[in-house]
Order: C-alpha cells, then sequence, then structure tokens
C-alpha cells in the first residue's frame, strides 16, 4: 500500500492538533484566515440563518428543492461553516441540492450532547422552515470524519427523515480498537484521536453512549440508503468500512469506497488533492440517486 505523492507531501507537513486551550483559539482562527484566503465558487443563493438560535449557512443553487444538512469535520475541536464555506459550495453546486452548513457548538467549551442537541435543534427548524424556503424534496445529511460521527447520529436520532447518508471519513470508535491506527494509519496516531474524544466526551461514561460512539447503536438497520468512504491510510479506516459491514449484514443499502493512496482530509481540500473533486462529485451522485 503506497502514499500517492500528494498524500505523501501532505503528512510530510502534518503536525499534532493536541493543544491548550490557547492553542485551540489560535488555530481556530488559523483555519478560519486560512480559508478566507481561499477561491471560492459562487452559488446562486447564499444565506446566513439563525436556527433557533444555532448559527447556519444556506447555500442554494438555482431551483434546488432537496437540502443537505452538512456537519463538518475537525475532530469536534476545529473548524466551522467558515473554514468549511468553499467545500459546502462545491457539495451545493455539484449535487444541485441545498446545502445547510451548521456551525454546532464545540469543546472543551461545550462537550458531548450539545452537538447532536444543535443538529436536532437546527433539524426542528428545518422541519418547520423547509416549505416556506421552497425546500419541499427530500433530506439528506453529509459529514466529514467528525462531521461524519455526527451526520450518522442525527440519523439514528431520527428515524425516517433523511432520504440518504453520505459519510466521508467518519470518526466513530473512541476505542482507536481498529488495526488501521497501528497497521496503515499515518498523520495522527491513536493518541492524537483520544485527545479529541476527551475534548468532546463529557464523562467516561460518554465514551460509550451510541449517541457519542454510534458503531455500539441497536438502531443501525434504521438508517436509509447511506455511502461511506474511506482513505487507504487514514486511521479512521477500519471503522468506517465496520460500519459499511455491519449496514450490509443489517440489510442497509450501502455503497462503500475505499480511495487508494489517500490521508485523512483529503475531501475539503482540492487544492491539494486530485481525488478531492471525483468525491464531491461521488457524494452528489450517490444523493441524486434519491432525489
Amino acid at each position: 500500500m503506497t502514499l500517492y505523492p500528494q498524500a505523501r507531501a501532505a503528512v510530510a507537513e502534518y503536525v499534532s492538533e493536541q493543544l491548550d486551550a490557547d492553542g485551540i483559539v489560535a488555530a481556530r482562527a488559523e483555519a478560519r484566515a486560512v480559508a478566507a484566503a481561499a477561491p471560492r465558487e459562487a452559488v446562486d443563493r447564499v444565506d446566513e440563518i439563525d436556527a433557533d438560535g444555532v448559527r447556519c449557512r444556506l447555500y442554494r443553487p438555482a431551483g434546488a428543492t432537496a437540502v443537505t444538512v452538512h456537519l463538518h469535520g475537525g475532530g469536534f475541536v476545529f473548524h466551522d461553516i467558515d473554514v468549511h464555506d468553499a467545500a459546502a459550495r462545491r457539495l451545493a453546486n455539484r449535487s444541485g441540492t441545498a446545502v445547510l452548513s451548521v456551525d454546532y457548538r464545540r469543546p472543551p467549551e461545550h462537550r458531548f450532547p450539545a452537538a447532536p442537541d444543535d443538529v436536532d435543534t437546527v433539524l426542528g427548524w428545518l422541519g418547520r422552515e423547509a416549505a416556506g424556503l421552497g425546500l419541499s424534496g427530500p433530506w439528506f445529511v453529509h459529514g466529514d470524519s467528525a462531521g461524519g460521527n455526527l451526520a450518522l447520529v442525527a440519523a439514528l436520532r431520527n428515524p425516517g427523515r433523511f432520504a440518504a447518508v453520505a459519510l466521508t471519513y467518519p470518526f466513530l470508535d473512541p476505542s482507536a480498537g481498529f488495526d488501521s491506527y497501528r497497521s496503515t494509519g499515518v498523520g495522527f496516531d491513536p493518541d492524537e484521536a483520544a485527545w479529541y474524544w476527551d475534548q468532546y466526551a463529557a464523562t467516561e461514561a460518554d465514551l460509550v453512549n451510541p449517541d457519542l460512539a454510534p458503531l455500539l447503536s441497536d438502531r443501525l438497520g434504521t438508517l436509509p440508503p447511506t455511502l461511506v468512504v474511506t482513505a487507504e491510510h487514514d486511521p479512521l479506516r477500519d471503522e468506517g468500512e465496520e460500519l459499511a459491514r455491519r449496514l450490509a449484514e443489517l440489510g442497509v443499502v450501502v455503497t462503500a469506497t475505499r480511495y487508494l493512496g489517500q490521508v485523512h482530509g483529503f475531501w475539503r481540500q482540492v487544492d491539494v488533492f486530485d481525488a478531492a473533486e471525483p468525491l464531491t462529485r461521488q457524494i452528489a451522485g450517490f444523493l441524486g440517486q434519491y432525489r
């Protein structure tokens, strides 16, 4: 198994994000500054939304009636809807769906279950407001990394709500118990993963709560058609693929794709990874089957 050249370069520049409180604030600010300087696509309409107290941004391609709720990655701790602005625009334009990007509360200031509770609040708001916004079509949910965890939890908490789920290298297992952490993972290791979970969980018991660790859920069989994307050299690879295996055994319509030569985080960086744009189009095509 070989890292592709773009992935090798990214790994060489990787810096661990196990930070103290001041470091977290600085890293968040730096990520926003980098994102603000990056090019972004035009979308027909972009609106700032207050969804019952949760900040969101709604991207609406012309004629869109379906909506994709997008939950950003960043280990639960980092990133926000500004950092993911360019990615959300691409997802809206490629999928032809409105994309509602959710600025859920983050730890360590706001620990579990603040983030999934914020997602539920947004879904409640959307349920009341969708018709008035002209969003009469089906709902989808997408998330990458920690956002993939939140997207999965949202679908499990709200059975029957989404027509399809798309998960990009989801962060699912607080125990870091799968072999890919030791055999193929590069970029971050079990210690760094544990740091993210420690920021997110409010108590030790939370680490075995299915709303935080959804592989433990007894409701996986309630999911609609689900796409699970993994990267070959991602420490999260095996937990995502185990999710796909369990869904298949439960009779869920599941598609699982492993991107060879790639590392965690590649989807958002179209200026770095050639595979990022094809992945966005794959997600769009998958969702399009259920519109």
